[in-house]
């Protein structure tokens, strides 16, 4: 658990469990954004969340559990961005740039997390990779379930849907590794032209 709030912990005090937890959430972001996970230290994620040392470990049992919990965060929520965009449409076409869109936009949007979530995952330990790749084939699944409606319906030429799904996901999450504040182009027009590129890929 991210917390250590308990059930009789009163309003109060739960919340500032939770607000500790965010400020060592919102440190780590930033330290393992700008050095990575093996040069940071629990220290410089408590000096960067103003707290001691020992408060770290009174949320998170090590560095590793807390990159565990951003990870598992993260693509948490990537799953709800790309069910909520294949849901906001009917089609599998406008589905699919739908889901492309949202994914680009959010990776260039919240592009120190997600560089984090997508790329040092590969620190976790073999249980805590293994819970957080469950969610990412959840998400490979939305965009493949999509990918099989269109070719189903006509509307997609797709021979290989597995590595078209791969191609897709990939396109999206390596907007995390270039975007950064001296892009000129913005995560909206990033988002557009994804999901235009998504569609050019999928039809003969």
């Amino acid at each position: 658990m991210l917390s250590t709030m308990t059930a009789s912990s009163t309003p109060a005090t739960g919340r500032h469990t939770g607000d500790s937890v965010q400020r060592l959430m919102d440190a780590a972001v930033d330290a393992f954004a700008d050095k990575g996970f093996h040069a940071t230290s629990t220290r410089d994620i408590a000096a960067r969340a103003n707290m001691s040392p020992a408060g770290v470990y009174v949320h998170f049992a090590s560095k590793q559990d807390l990159l565990f919990q951003l990870c598992q965060r993260g693509h948490v929520l990537a799953l709800e961005i790309v069910t909520s965009a294949r849901d906001s449409a009917q089609a599998p076409p406008a589905q699919l740039v739908a889901i492309v869109s949202a994914f680009a936009r959010w990776h260039a949007e919240q592009f120190r997390t997600a560089r984090i979530v997508q790329y040092e995952f590969s620190h976790l330990t073999p249980e805590h990779r293994a819970e957080v790749l469950a969610v990412r084939k959840q998400i490979d699944a939305v965009v493949r379930n999509v990918l099989l409606a269109g070719v189903a319906s006509g509307d997609f030429d797709v021979p290989d849907i597995a590595v078209t799904t791969l191609a897709l996901q990939s396109l999206t999450i390596d907007v995390a590794r270039w975007y950064g504040p001296g892009v000129r182009r913005t995560p909206q027009a990033i988002g557009t032209a994804y999901g235009d590129l998504a569609l050019r890929l999928v039809r003969a």
